[in-house]
């Protein structure tokens, strides 16, 4: 097993579909999961996390027949920003109803919120049959600033822009303002040299966005958002500009500049059946190195 393992839990972008003829690459919304030096992170509580956090229950059950007994389950949950696809799973996030669950969430909201009233507000009470102050975990909510890391370390809390030790893993970040809105917040996992950069529905620029090309510079893989084909962003009767999505076309463009090990494709239209998907991988393959479609199941260890 690599230094940092990844698993794709939901690929899906703007809702989840379940239909027969979207199974291969999944309909569950945006969330990976990464393991690295015995942390759990994950990236986004898109509907995907649902399965994360079965997955959990069902290893804390196993660990000891008293609950007592039984290790507790920790992970540190980064959104990458509030809107819909991106929290749905949350409130189906079983450990969060665990007393013993040791749960963190990070984002950053605008600077008249925080993100403990957004969840409140948005996924909690009116949304919910429980509020958020009834959840049963010790449920850590976090405003980030809009640009730094956090340190987790072998011991202790996660730590804000604190130093860095040789055995540490840390997310770096910053906040992207090419999504309509509030931006996004986009997010590199880094581990013992090596990275894994996670940038969910984030448009281009022509040319290229040089901040995140900095940001994502020689990063080992590169999870970028490819929702549209170009055909599709630009058509005239319905175009997709400045809806803050990329084109499987701008993730290459990206992919080239940042001089990735490896560029996975992410958070796709949730119009586009398992054929057409098939169709894109196919010519992708065919023509660019060290490319390939996201799935629900992937895992890869780097």
């Amino acid at each position: 097993m690599g230094d940092i393992n990844v698993k794709f839990r939901g690929v899906r972008g703007s809702f989840p579909v379940a239909k027969n003829d979207f199974m291969n690459y999944g309909g569950n919304t945006s969330c990976v999961e990464i393991n690295a030096g015995g942390h759990l992170i994950i990236l986004d509580a898109g509907t995907g996390i649902v399965g994360v956090g079965d997955e959990l229950m069902t290893n804390y059950i196993s660990s000891a027949i008293k609950p007592e007994d039984r290790k507790p389950i920790k992970a540190n949950i980064f959104v990458s920003h509030i809107h819909q696809d991106h929290l749905l799973g949350l409130t189906f996030f079983k450990p969060l109803h665990v007393k013993s669950s040791q749960i963190r969430i990070f984002g950053s909201v605008e600077s008249n919120s925080s993100l403990k009233s957004d969840l409140s507000q948005l996924v909690f009470g009116k949304t919910f049959p429980i509020d958020l102050g009834d959840i049963a975990c010790n449920f850590e909510i976090n405003d980030i600033p809009n640009i730094g890391r956090v340190v987790l370390s072998k011991d202790g809390q996660p730590k804000l822009n604190a130093e860095i030790g040789k055995d540490d893993v840390v997310v770096s970040f910053y906040k992207s303002y090419v999504h309509p809105q509030s931006g996004v917040m986009v997010y590199r996992v880094s581990y013992h040299g090596k990275s894994v950069v996670y940038a969910t529905d984030k448009e281009c620029y022509v040319g290229g966005d040089k901040k995140f090309v900095q940001f994502a510079r020689g990063c080992d893989l590169l999870i970028h958002d490819a929702q549209y084909t170009t055909e599709d962003y630009l058509n005239p009767y319905s175009s997709k500009q400045g809806f803050g999505h990329s084109t499987f076309d701008m993730a290459i463009e990206t992919f080239k500049q940042t001089n990735a090990g490896q560029l996975a494709f992410f958070h796709y239209e949730p119009s586009y059946n398992d054929e057409k998907l098939d169709k894109i991988q196919e010519y992708y393959a065919a023509n660019f190195k060290n490319v390939f479609m996201s799935n629900e199941g992937l895992e890869l260890n780097i």
